[in-house]
């Protein structure tokens, strides 16, 4: 008798385990809020504590008839009902309880009364159904890690395995002679033609992008222009001012255009020359495309391609901050140099075949050396420190590591994919379908085209010279071109 008169204080309802509840509530909150930039987590947080706490409930059975100590929940079957069974009837019960992490406790038995069975049934979360929605948050996560380790090892090179492409025509030879002429002083370029240099993506925030070599040009007495183009904007909208640009420069020279764009300015280019081809063609003389992702990059595919674990900490987010806020461009830039974008492009937009092309593309260096060389991007002006005889201030020179940036990059291509580039832009993806193809062997990354080193090599190529040997090869094939379309006329 007197252990029968203890067991109703047992059944005292667990006030306990309501407080800790109550507290693990309250810590969930506190996750909720931590998580609450990350969805994804945030998801897996709640998924993990409604699993947790499930079962703790469940297999809080006590053992051999025992009674359970106060704060632990009985899960007891109504006579005749098995366990499976059971479980097969609560299972087919179910509403998800969203705002709390955890279930309600489980009551059921002699005892119970209908309408307290039923209001426990709507507040408790069904075993299938929690372990169904881990299932498709693991499978997301597990898709999303496969999209993000696969990246663009499939896209690298695809327009060489187009089907349909004009074949590339080897001009490597033929150039190194005609960069060994020009470092001899032979220079061949004709002053009947205007050149022009389109500069690459961020080239606005570089003010000495291809200051060299226009000065270069310059000092042999030849016309060459720089394009004021907004490098940020899209693809579209560069070509046509590019094709404004080179309208203005033939009505006021009518002389026609040579055309050489470096990195994305090449793609802008060629875009100009698809789109508006009836309108230029009696207006440029060809097209020399330096490092350009005519394409696609692996870069611009890899972090903005979308379903990436990438999302969780939003990469695209952050990309959209630096270009359209910090850099006041369009994100549109970078969207169009990604492979799915270039495919969609060129699916429509194609060079036309009578247009002399050169594509040139390189590889950069991946060794210690290049830690220590700075590239000459800027200068500022002191004129209240250190001003010069003649009055000028003086200037400071503003340097950046980009040569160790683009090894950096090369490397991590290098390893991930097994291709070879310059730091930005595979050598596959560069190679322009019908182009004489420049393929030199020494060792150039991706800023050396336009930015000057504070450590040149005299022995070493010339940045400025490279752009003449291009565009005088570009001329010679221009030359054969027409012969060639002459002979098939006649």
């Amino acid at each position: 008798m007197a252990r029968m008169e203890k067991r109703p204080s047992k059944r005292v309802e667990p006030t306990t385990a309501l407080m800790a509840r109550d507290d693990h509530s309250a810590d969930e909150g506190h996750d909720s809020q931590l998580f609450s930039s990350i969805p994804a987590l945030s998801e897996a947080a709640s998924y993990l504590a409604q699993t947790t706490s499930y079962f703790t409930r469940c297999f809080s059975v006590p053992v051999d008839g025992a009674i359970p100590d106060e704060g632990q929940e009985l899960i007891t079957f109504p006579s005749g009902q098995t366990s499976e069974s059971s479980f097969n009837s609560w299972s087919t019960r179910y509403e998800h309880s969203s705002d709390v992490g955890t279930a309600s406790p489980i009551h059921s038995g002699r005892g119970t009364s209908s309408d307290a069975s039923s209001s426990q049934d709507r507040t408790t979360p069904t075993f299938p159904s929690i372990f169904q929605n881990g299932s498709s948050m693991l499978q997301d996560l597990v898709s999303r890690a496969r999209k993000t380790i696969r990246g663009s090892a499939d896209d690298i090179g695809w327009l060489q395995r187009a089907r349909g492409m004009p074949p590339v025509e080897d001009g490597t030879k033929r150039f190194m002679e005609l960069f060994e002429n020009i470092r001899n002083n032979e220079h061949k370029l004709p002053n009947s033609m205007v050149y022009l240099l389109i500069p690459g993506l961020f080239s606005n925030h570089g003010p000495l992008y291809f200051v060299n070599t226009k000065t270069y040009f310059s000092k042999m007495g030849l016309a060459c222009h720089i394009a004021k183009i907004h490098s940020e904007a899209s693809v579209d909208k560069n070509a046509r001012e590019i094709k404004e640009y080179i309208e203005e420069i033939y009505w006021g020279s009518k002389k026609r255009v040579l055309i050489l764009g470096h990195s994305k300015g090449g793609v802008d280019a060629a875009a100009a020359l698809s789109l508006y081809w009836s309108d230029l063609k009696d207006k440029v003389g060809g097209l020399a495309l330096a490092q350009s992702p005519y394409g696609g990059s692996p870069v611009a595919s890899d972090i903005l391609r979308e379903g990436q674990l990438g999302d969780y900490v939003r990469l695209r987010q952050l990309m959209e901050i630096l270009i359209c806020k910090v850099l006041k461009g369009d994100m549109q830039a970078l969207e169009d140099l990604t492979y799915d974008k270039r495919r969609e492009f060129l699916g429509r937009h194609q060079l036309p075949q009578e247009l002399p092309v050169v594509s040139f593309h390189t590889e950069a260096a991946i060794t210690a050396s290049v830690l220590a060389t700075l590239s000459h991007v800027a200068h500022a002006e002191l004129p209240i420190i250190a001003p010069l005889a003649d009055g000028q201030p003086a200037k400071l020179p503003v340097v950046m590591p980009i040569p160790a940036a683009m090894a950096a990059c090369a490397q991590l291509l290098q390893v991930r994919y097994g291709e070879k580039s310059d730091g930005l832009v595979a050598r596959k993806d560069a190679e322009v379908p019908g182009s004489v193809v420049v393929r030199p062997e020494q060792k150039l990354d991706h800023g050396w085209m336009v930015y000057a080193s504070l450590n040149n090599d005299p022995g070493k190529a010339n940045a400025s010279q490279v752009c003449e040997a291009l565009l005088t090869l570009l001329v010679e094939v221009g030359q054969k071109r027409r012969h060639q379309i002459a002979m098939k006329d006649e």
